[in-house]
């Protein structure tokens, strides 16, 4: 069952093809609410595409899954509204240009503009500021993130920002949702193994407090619930895989995943077709689909990335 805040995610047989071949196939997962779930796999094995599929970003093609007792494809928007994008290389990059501040500003604002409810829209200017800057606190505290520490303080250009410090104001960002599920794209790259301790420690204790957490990496760390995507398909020649390396076009990679005990609720809505191709949509929650007929994984991704 769904706990007060996290949300379960559970998958069977789970798997996403395009016209290059399968990005990932045969995947099963059960998590509770307030799991750690590490996607584990090396490059080009579909480890992006299966966390896009998981949080409603891109359309299966194979098997089932649930977020929170929604079904999948058929409850993608549902899952979107539940769920947050951390870094994902290509889809929510943070802009360089940009100050700390500026991004903490802007998605209060998108997070009260698209997210509010009609009440809250109406309370008084001051309250709803208030309310927002609460938000951007309590985010800030759960990623760990002190200004404070930064070099120019809230002023600071992302650019200057090392990965430790990038990796937490991403996690803030995704956090000013408040969502049931948050998604970190990978989370190891480029972290010293010290980095990398203190990196999933924060995921933890994002998980510990409630919300479920999927992180992508090359290994996940003990106590993890780990779902492999298995080793990557075979290189040829003007074919990108799911995360943006070359596999072969005829190679349909089966990878299996172990995971947590959990049964989730179900729930069925005609809401898409389960049937249909791969399916990307923007984290601003739209509902285009887009037709992967004449696009492989890797170009499924760029076009989750599109406002």
């Amino acid at each position: 069952m769904d706990g007060p805040h996290g949300a379960a995610v559970s998958a069977s047989g789970f798997g996403l093809k395009g016209p290059r071949g399968w990005a990932f196939r045969s995947v099963d997962v059960e998590a509770e609410p307030g799991a750690l779930v590490a996607i584990e796999g090396p490059s080009g094995s579909g480890r992006t595409c299966l966390l896009l599929a998981l949080v409603g970003r891109m359309r299966a093609t194979e098997g089932s899954a649930e977020v929170a007792g929604l079904s999948l494809p058929r409850k993608m928007s549902a899952v979107r509204r539940i769920s947050a994008l951390g870094p994902v290389p290509g889809v929510s990059d943070l802009d360089p240009a940009l100050t700390v501040a500026e991004h903490l500003r802007e998605r209060a604002l998108l997070q009260r503009r698209f997210d509010g409810s009609l009440r809250a829209l109406l309370r008084p200017r001051a309250e709803r500021a208030a309310t927002a800057r609460q938000r951007v606190e309590d985010a800030l505290a759960a990623a760990g993130l002190d200004l404070a520490t930064l070099p120019k303080r809230e002023r600071t250009v992302v650019r200057d920002l090392e990965r430790p410090e990038e990796l937490r104001l991403s996690v803030a960002l995704a956090l000013i949702a408040r969502p049931r599920l948050l998604a970190v794209d990978d989370m190891d790259l480029k972290l010293s193994d010290q980095e990398r301790a203190t990196a999933w420690a924060l995921l933890r204790s994002i998980a510990d407090a409630g919300t479920t957490v999927l992180a992508v990496c090359s290994q996940a760390p003990a106590g993890a619930v780990t779902v492999s995507t298995g080793t990557a398909a075979s290189p040829a020649a003007g074919s990108p895989a799911a995360d943006g390396s070359e596999a072969g076009t005829d190679a349909e990679p089966a990878p299996t995943a172990a995971t947590t005990d959990r049964d989730p609720d179900t729930d069925a809505d005609p809401d898409t077709d389960a049937g249909a191709d791969t399916h990307t949509d923007t984290d601003t929650h739209t509902d285009t689909d887009t037709d992967t007929d004449e696009e492989g994984p890797a170009d499924a991704i760029a076009e989750t990335g599109r406002a």
